[in-house]
Parts: C-alpha cells; sequence; structure tokens
C-alpha cells in the first residue's frame, strides 16, 4: 500500500513544478543584479522628468507652511539663505520627484524578483501589487500634505505666537521638514503590502502579529518620533493613529492571505 508523502514534500515539490527548476545561490545573486540596474535606470529616467516638473512643483510644496503662517497672521513667506539655495532646492525636489515618477517600475522589478518563489495562481497579482503600493505610497503622503501637516505645523507656528520672537523659516529647513515627513509616511502607508508578501511566504501570520503588538507599538512610537515635526506628545500621538490603524488593517491582509492559501490546499487536494 502506496504511503502519502508528506504535506511539506507535496507543497515543495508542486512549488518547483510550477515556479521551474530551484534557482541557486549564484543565480538569485545574477537575478538580483539585473532588477536593481533595470530599477536604478528607471530612477535616472524619472530624475530627469522630475527637473522638467521641479519648479512648477515648488508652489504646491510650500503651501502647508504658508497656511500655517497665514492662520496664525504672519507673513506668508519662505527665505533662502545661500545664493544656491533656491537652485539646490529646485535640484533635490526634481531627484525625489524622479524616485516617485520611477516608483511604478521599481516595484515591478521588486514583484519580478519574489515571483520565482510565489505559486502560479500568487504570481498573477503582479498588477494588484504594483496598484495597491502606489496607492497607499500616494495615500502616506497625501495624508501628510492635506490632513497632518497644516494642523501640526499651525500648531507649531503658534507656539510663539504673541511673543517677542517672530519666525523667519528657511524654505531649505522647511523641504528638509516636508521630505521626511511625507516620504517616511509613505513608506509607512506600505506596510498592507509589505504584510501581504510576508504572509505569501509564511513569514507572517495573523495570530503572529497580533501576538506582537506591544513590539509594534514600540516600533510604531519610534517612528512617529522620528517623523513628528514637534516634541510634544499630542503632535506625536496625532502621526502614531493612522500607524496603528495601518497595523489592523495588515492583520486583516494577512487574515485574507492565511484564509486563501487554505482555500487553495483544500481545493488542490480535491482534485488530487
Amino acid at each position: 500500500m502506496a504511503t502519502a508523502a508528506p504535506p511539506e514534500r507535496t507543497e515543495r515539490s508542486r512549488a518547483q513544478e510550477e515556479s521551474g527548476a530551484a534557482m541557486s545561490f549564484f543565480d538569485h545573486l545574477v537575478e538580483l543584479r539585473k532588477r536593481l540596474i533595470s530599477a536604478l535606470s528607471a530612477v535616472g529616467v524619472g530624475m530627469i522628468l522630475g527637473l522638467l516638473v521641479s519648479k512648477r512643483c515648488i508652489n504646491f510644496v510650500v503651501q502647508p507652511m504658508l497656511v500655517a503662517l497665514r492662520n496664525n497672521h504672519l507673513e506668508d513667506k519662505l527665505y533662502y539663505t545661500s545664493p544656491a539655495g533656491y537652485v539646490g532646492l529646485y535640484i533635490n525636489l526634481g531627484l525625489y520627484l524622479g524616485v516617485v515618477i520611477a516608483m511604478p517600475w521599481v516595484l515591478y522589478q521588486v514583484w519580478l524578483f519574489v515571483a520565482p518563489g510565489l505559486y502560479k495562481h500568487e504570481r498573477r497579482a503582479t498588477a494588484s501589487f504594483i496598484i495597491s503600493a502606489m496607492l497607499l505610497f500616494v495615500c502616506g503622503m497625501a495624508v501628510g500634505y492635506f490632513g497632518l501637516l497644516p494642523i501640526v505645523l499651525t500648531k507649531v507656528i503658534g507656539f510663539a505666537a504673541g511673543g517677542p520672537i517672530s519666525p523667519w523659516i528657511s524654505v531649505n529647513d522647511y523641504f528638509s521638514l516636508i521630505l521626511v515627513v511625507l516620504v517616511g509616511l509613505g513608506v509607512i502607508f506600505e506596510m498592507p503590502v509589505v504584510v501581504f508578501i510576508l504572509s505569501l511566504f509564511g513569514i507572517v501570520t495573523p495570530k503572529f502579529l497580533l501576538k506582537n503588538f506591544r513590539y509594534a507599538m514600540l516600533a510604531i512610537t519610534v517612528l512617529a518620533a522620528i517623523v513628528t515635526p514637534s516634541p510634544d506628545a499630542t503632535t506625536m500621538l496625532i502621526f502614531m493613529a493612522p500607524m496603528i490603524v495601518l497595523y489592523f488593517i495588515s492583520v486583516l491582509v494577512s487574515y485574507a492571505v492565511l484564509r486563501r492559501k487554505r482555500a487553495q490546499a483544500l481545493a488542490d487536494g480535491e482534485v488530487k
């Protein structure tokens, strides 16, 4: 009487059948090099395009600070403190815009690198992965730009309202601040996508995420302290709130992935 193969062996052999021959360590390095070159080339092209539109975007970037100054009845102007300050801002903004422009292609290269380790039905999610990652990144920046920054900057500038000290804000210092906040929030909003990939590979589960919530809270607190423009607790809590919501969304994403994998395993068992 034939003995059934262990579930892990069956699953491993099926993965190899669907993804092709197993890649060696050297093959992985070659593939990684190929994806990095393609991603960096896209970033280079994106930066050229970013420089072409950078000057038009400066007025948009400085709006949250101008709104905060007006809300505190101050002159709504920013300044640069070196002869090349404005040119430096123009170049830096163009370079970062280039990264955002190239992001879909970069994410596509990331997906191509991890896809060989997935089942065929999981590899069909390429478009969903790229669209979801881009939407979440843009949503993170939008939440920071339209929601958090106007409130926080108005509050920060208001600390000195009515006193003998008036703000004289450098546009370069402001750009450094807004870059940390917006890019930081954009990356933080990628949490569900990261958990989706980790759940596909079985690295994390909903139970693991819930069990380690206290450690996640510690990490969220540290991240909020990094991206928060001011050290007061209220502002920090404002930045922590969306991170906590995203964490529980990630738990739901992991649960959905686990449930789908179990359903697929049952379907495969019924077919056999």
